[in-house]
């Protein structure tokens, strides 16, 4: 094995995130539907409230994040598992400011959107990249895991804002969201557009579409959704994704050079 080979391997090692195929949409978008369907289900279905469901997700984003950055390799399960913690708490926190403290959908979709873009212009300015093969230090995962998070409480208030004060509702929100999606697959395949930027639009874009997923699975009839249980419904969607997990093999971004 010559030298450089040997290095370009080392180098992959040390990523702890998954490389992004088609495969990662797939469980992204499981998880974040997830994310939705089991906020709700701490948060009302247990009668527990956005601010103990906030308190709450938030104790099992630190642990997981703390736990996924100290990790020295990647780990399938330990990554989607911070993921879907980070949807949770976003889930919530995006309830309470929208609901709770009455900011509304709109006013904390932009305070929210405000935040992610500081996150990453502050990232870019500290580090360089914000590209997804350059997340191969602790540092550098630390911001990655703050953006994330920031971006699934962003997805969650742009997915209410869609289907309850645009009037589109859920199936209508699945539709926009969906074909915003399709937009930037095609910008992928057709354009020189950075990958950087797509790849962060469409992260940010699965979120709002598994937060109206999610409502459609388990609002009332009358509001336009399947009335499924909130519990059914997550341990379909964590089933789902256990199982994308088991049976296709997820390799380590490879690392910049």
């Amino acid at each position: 094995m010559s030298m450089n080979k040997g290095i370009a391997i080392s180098r992959q090692a040390l990523s702890k995130v998954p490389e992004v195929t088609l495969l990662f949409w797939i469980i992204k978008i499981l998880a974040t539907t997830l994310g939705e369907t089991g906020g709700d289900a701490v948060s009302m279905s247990l009668k527990l409230g956005y601010l103990v469901g906030s308190a709450i997700f938030s104790v099992i984003f630190i642990v997981a994040v703390f736990t996924q950055v100290t990790a020295k390799e990647f780990h399938p399960f330990l990554y989607w598992a911070t993921i879907v913690a980070t949807t949770t708490v976003g889930t919530t926190l995006a309830d309470f400011a929208d609901r709770s403290l009455g900011i509304g959908y709109a006013g904390g979709a932009t305070i929210l959107f405000a935040l992610l873009m500081a996150s990453l212009f502050v990232w870019h300015r500290t580090l360089g990249s914000v590209a997804v093969n350059t997340v191969n230090s602790p540092k550098v995962e630390t911001f990655y895991w703050v953006t994330i998070m920031f971006s699934q409480t962003l997805g969650t208030a742009l997915g209410d804002w869609t289907a309850d004060t645009a009037g589109l509702g859920y199936t209508g929100g699945m539709v926009v969201f969906s074909v915003m999606l399709t937009i930037i697959a095609l910008a992928y395949y057709r354009t020189d557009i950075s990958r950087t930027v797509i790849f962060w639009a469409a992260f940010i874009l699965t979120r709002p579409l598994g937060a109206v997923v999610g409502d459609f699975l388990d609002k009332p009839v009358s509001q336009g959704g399947l009335e499924l249980s909130r519990y059914s419904a997550s341990a379909i969607l964590l089933v789902l994704m256990l199982l994308c997990i088991f049976m296709f093999k997820q390799k380590p971004a490879e690392q910049a050079h």
